[in-house]
């Protein structure tokens, strides 16, 4: 399922990272990367603020789609 779909506050392991080939290196220079653990925060207008590796990162709704938990 989509990160779009994940709960707040709970604890997703990543399953994939799709799109083309830059979205997929763009996001995993942030460190959205199979197997890593990534949390939900919370919902801010278009964006998802998220956790992974110990960062706060907000992403677009369009590129939370693509990180399959």
């Amino acid at each position: 399922m989509p990160l779009t779909l994940a709960n707040e506050g709970e604890e997703n392991i990543i399953r994939k990272v799709g799109g083309n080939p830059e979205t997929r290196k763009f996001l995993e220079t942030l460190g959205f990367v199979a197997g890593e653990v990534v949390t939900v925060i919370t919902e801010n207008g278009g964006n998802v603020i998220v956790s992974v590796k110990g960062s706060r990162i907000a992403v677009s709704k369009e590129m939370a789609c693509k990180i399959m938990i």
